[in-house]
C-alpha cells in the first residue's frame, strides 16, 4: 500500500469497497473529504456507508476515551468565574432541499451558503433574501471582501460577485479568476506573467490558474490579497483590487485542504500529505513574495482544516483521525497539545473569542474554551442534531448578549443539506461527562452529553416556521 493511500488522498475514494448505497452522486473526481457524495440515510438491514469510509479506519476508538492528550478533564464547575450564563441551544435550521452544504460566510445580518447545486444563497433574518448561480463547479468556499463576494469552485476557478447598487438582493458576476486577459498575457510571454516560487519553472505557463478543484479561500490580514488552495498541490495569491494572480506556490506533495492568513505576515497551509506548513509574506518594491518558513506538523493522516483564533495567539489544525492540534504564538509556535473527542474526521474549524468550534464527520460540533491568560482547553458542549457530516462553520457575535456575557451565533453547514443555527455562551460550564457517543447510524447508540439539542424550529426557503422532524 502506498504512502499516498495511507494518508487518505483525494484520489483514494474510488478504491473503497463500499456496500450497496441508497444513492451515489456521480461527480467527476470525487473529494474524499466530502465523504457523503453518498446518501447516509440509514436503511433497514444495511450498515451506514460511513462505517466503510476511509475516515473511520484511521481512528482508534480507544484513543478517545478522554478528549485530551496528557490533560486532565476539568469537571468541577464550582471553579467557574460566573454561574450566570445562557444555555447553549439550537435556534433553528435553514432548509433548502437542493444539495449538500459545502461553504458558509457571514457578514452583518446576511448569511451566504454554497452547495453542490452550484447555487449561492443569501439569507437575511432566517429568510432567503437572494440567490445566484454559477455555470460550473460546486461551491467549495466563500469569502467576503468589502463589496465583493469570492466563490471557489470544483472546476478550479474563482468567481467574483457584487450586489447591484440599487437592488441589494440582486447579485451579478463581475469577474472570473483567471480571466480571459490572463490567458492572453500568459500566451504572449508566459515566463514574465509573474514571478513564481514553484520549484519547476517549466510549469510557469500553467501557474496563473489552478489545475484542479479549489478547496479553500482566505483573505490576507490587510484584506488586499486573496489566497486560494487547491487539489493541484499549490496555493495562489490574487490581488483583490484587480483580481490578478500575482504568485503561485508549489506548497505540498498532495492536495491543499486549508489555507489561512494568520499574524505577523504568516500564512498557514494544511494538506492531505499530513503536513502543516508556515509561509512568510514579504512585500517587496513591486511584488509580494511568500517564502517557506517551517513545518509545524508532519503525520500520516490528512490535515483537513486550520483556524487562527481572534487574538492571534493560537493556530488550530484538524485532522482526519479526529484530533485537533494547536500551536502557541507566545511559545515560539511550539505545539501546545492535542484535543481529542471526535470519533471521526474533523472537517472544519472556526475560532471566536475564547472559543474554538470543531465540526466532524461524526455529525457533532465540539465547543472548546481556553481560559483567558492561558491554561487547559475544556470542552463545553457537543452540539448534535445534524444527520450528516458537518462540513463548514461560520460564527458571528450575538448582538443580543446580556450584560457581562459574551455569546456567539454559530452556523453549521452539513452534507445533510441543512444549515443549523446555534447560540453558544463563553460562560458555559465544562461538560461533566466528556465522553461522546456516536449516533445510532454509526453504531454508537446515540447520546452526546448535556448539549444534545435536536428540537428547534426549521425555517424553509420562504421563512415559514415548521416543526423539525
Amino acid at each position: 500500500m502506498s504512502s499516498m493511500h495511507k494518508k487518505g488522498t483525494s484520489r483514494d475514494v474510488n478504491s473503497q469497497a463500499f456496500t450497496k448505497l441508497t444513492k451515489v452522486e456521480t461527480i467527476p473526481d470525487p473529494d474524499i473529504y466530502d465523504i457523503t457524495y453518498v446518501d447516509i440515510s440509514p436503511s433497514e438491514g444495511s450498515s451506514s456507508p460511513l462505517s466503510k469510509s476511509p475516515w473511520s479506519v484511521q481512528v482508534d476508538p480507544s484513543a478517545v476515551d478522554s478528549p485530551y492528550h496528557s490533560v486532565k478533564v476539568t469537571t468541577d464547575t464550582t471553579k467557574e468565574k460566573s454561574t450566570n450564563h445562557s444555555p447553549n441551544i439550537l435556534l433553528g435550521s435553514l432548509v433548502r432541499e437542493e444539495g449538500h452544504i459545502y461553504s458558509l460566510a457571514t457578514s452583518g445580518d446576511l448569511l451566504y451558503t454554497g452547495s453542490d447545486s452550484k447555487n449561492i444563497r443569501v439569507w437575511k433574518n432566517h429568510v432567503e433574501f437572494s440567490s445566484f448561480k454559477s455555470n460550473s463547479g460546486l461551491v467549495k468556499a466563500i469569502v467576503l471582501a468589502g463589496d465583493k463576494i469570492f466563490t471557489g469552485h470544483q472546476d478550479g476557478k474563482i468567481r467574483v460577485w457584487k450586489a447591484a447598487s440599487k437592488e441589494s438582493n440582486v447579485h451579478r458576476r463581475v469577474g472570473t479568476m483567471p480571466n480571459l486577459l490572463d490567458y492572453i498575457r500568459n500566451s504572449i510571454v508566459p515566463s514574465s506573467y509573474f514571478n513564481f516560487t514553484r520549484r519547476n519553472r517549466s510549469s510557469a505557463a500553467l501557474g496563473f490558474r489552478h489545475l484542479d478543484a479549489i478547496s479553500c479561500l482566505a483573505l490576507s490580514e490587510d484584506k488586499r490579497l486573496l489566497y486560494s488552495g487547491s487539489w493541484d498541490k499549490t496555493f495562489k495569491v490574487w490581488r483583490v483590487s484587480d483580481l490578478r494572480c500575482v504568485e503561485s506556490v508549489n506548497a505540498h506533495e498532495d492536495a491543499v485542504n486549508a489555507v489561512v492568513s494568520g499574524f505577523d505576515g504568516l500564512v498557514f497551509t494544511g494538506s492531505a500529505d499530513g503536513t502543516v506548513k508556515v509561509w512568510r509574506r514579504e512585500d517587496q518594491a513591486k511584488d509580494t513574495k511568500h517564502f517557506f518558513s517551517e513545518t509545524l506538523l508532519k503525520q500520516d493522516c490528512a490535515v483537513t482544516a486550520i483556524a487562527v483564533d481572534q487574538s492571534a495567539t493560537l493556530v488550530y489544525c484538524g485532522s482526519s483521525d479526529g484530533t485537533v492540534n494547536f500551536w502557541e504564538r507566545e511559545n515560539n509556535m511550539k505545539n501546545g497539545g492535542v484535543l481529542k473527542g471526535h470519533k471521526l474526521a474533523v472537517l472544519c474549524l472556526v475560532a471566536a473569542g475564547n472559543l474554538m468550534f470543531s465540526g466532524s464527520a461524526d455529525l457533532g460540533i465540539r465547543v472548546w474554551r481556553r481560559p483567558e491568560g492561558g491554561g487547559e482547553h475544556v470542552c463545553l458542549s457537543v452540539l448534535t442534531g445534524h444527520a450528516g457530516p458537518v462540513k463548514c462553520l461560520a460564527v458571528e457575535r450575538d448582538q443580543e448578549s446580556v450584560s457581562g456575557e459574551r455569546r456567539w451565533i454559530v452556523y453549521s453547514g452539513s452534507l445533510d443539506r441543512s444549515v443549523k443555527m446555534w447560540r453558544v455562551s463563553e460562560s458555559s460550564p465544562p461538560m461533566v461527562n466528556q465522553e461522546f457517543k456516536l449516533p445510532d447510524q454509526f453504531g454508537g447508540g446515540g447520546g452526546g452529553g448535556p448539549a444534545e439539542l435536536t428540537v428547534a424550529p426549521s425555517f424553509s426557503a420562504q421563512g415559514r416556521i415548521s416543526p423539525q422532524k
